[in-house]
């Protein structure tokens, strides 16, 4: 496959630049493959959920892991002895003290560097060392705190990452500190949202509840590898980003005993559904898992145990894009794709919600 098989023309104000309020007010089209697109709302979901199945969650926290900051010791090179200025987006914690992170001019550090993250005059000091150097911008940050107070120090003078196609439009405020943030949140860890959840509403929660739908939670920490574009014409030749999940033994029980019984699983946004994927085995069960996954879902593969999925609408040649194509057909999702951008759908992360009912067999 091309990367150019996932392309498609996207104008630039389609995409969301704040979310519906409220929350569970967003649009919501209803993707059955072979069946046709219906336009509803988010809060009509339990319309289309059965008594017995099961709605999975990923409850990761998005932290403030924006961080801008000066090199310290060497300069720009200028008479006047200007520090470089440099912005850090944390992707992923690899030890208590260190962080791996993609860092912007990344060409101009070094290893050794020293960099001061908080401001000048601060008080409490957010400083670290750059130990490792990898491409594309990415580095290994060595901070000088570690553990529970290094999170301190992040959630002092770190901001909130927004993507960034809304970051490029306007900076980030005190209400992004709510609204890109799900209402259940609650495992630290995430440099970017679980879109598909920013939908929920405590009130849309217990109208599914009502229903007879369980809730489960699982945990994905999204990295920023998530923002990443294809590179390769050839899609096979991309490389995923690994992110660490965990699927507890009680999770994964009672997701078998859904599917025991008849009903299905419903995950909550791609990260849900790759964390599920990654802890099912090819016979279909459920397992516990606590472990890397850098999954790539792409049209062809076998889905082994997620039934209806429930997901924001994706850029073009994304990663994403190519995963629902997967899940519910190439030529579905096309159809379904030229519908919402001509009639005015929002994309991406606080866009618009789509309910995709999954392909019986692979569609092109």
């Amino acid at each position: 496959m091309r990367l150019s098989d996932f392309d498609f023309h996207l104008p630039d104000d389609s995409i969301a630049l704040r979310p519906a309020e409220p929350r569970d007010s967003a649009r919501f089209l209803v993707v059955r493959p072979g069946q046709g697109l219906e336009d509803r709302i988010v809060r009509d979901l339990p319309d289309f959920l059965r008594p017995g199945d099961a709605l999975v969650f990923n409850d990761t926290r998005v932290i403030p892991a924006r961080l801008s900051g000066l090199r310290e010791g060497r300069t720009t090179g200028g008479a006047d002895g200007t520090p470089v200025a440099v912005e850090a987006t944390l992707h992923r914690r690899i030890a208590p003290d260190r962080w791996s992170a993609f860092m912007r001019p990344g060409k101009r550090l070094k290893a050794g560097d020293r960099v001061a993250f908080a401001a000048e005059g601060a008080e409490e000091r957010l400083d670290a060392t750059v130990v490792e150097k990898h491409e594309g911008g990415e580095v290994v940050l060595a901070f000088d705190l570690s553990g529970p107070e290094l999170d301190v120090g992040i959630a002092r003078h770190g901001m909130m990452p927004l993507p960034p196609y809304i970051a490029a439009k306007r900076a980030e405020d005190d209400r992004d500190r709510a609204d890109y943030q799900t209402v259940y949140a609650r495992e630290d860890g995430s440099v970017a949202a679980p879109t598909a959840g920013l939908h929920f509403t405590p009130q849309l929660l217990e109208a599914l509840k009502a229903k007879g739908v369980s809730l489960h939670f699982v945990t994905l920490h999204v990295g920023a590898g998530t923002f990443l574009p294809v590179k390769t014409d050839e899609v096979s030749e991309h490389k995923m980003h690994a992110e660490f999940g965990e699927v507890t033994a009680q999770t994964a029980d009672a997701l078998n005993a859904v599917h025991a019984a008849g009903g299905r699983i419903v995950c909550v946004g791609t990260t849900s559904l790759r964390l599920i994927e990654s802890a099912t085995g090819e016979d279909g069960v459920v397992r516990p898992f606590a472990d890397e996954t850098a999954i790539f879902i792409t049209p062809g593969y076998r889905f082994r145990a997620v039934d209806v999925l429930m997901t924001n609408f994706h850029l073009p040649k994304s990663t994403l894009f190519m995963l629902v194509s997967a899940f519910a057909g190439r030529k579905t999702m096309r159809e379904a794709y030229e519908h919402a951008i001509s009639t005015g759908y929002r994309f991406y992360s606080y866009g618009d919600g789509s309910l995709l009912f999954r392909a019986e067999t692979e569609t092109v």
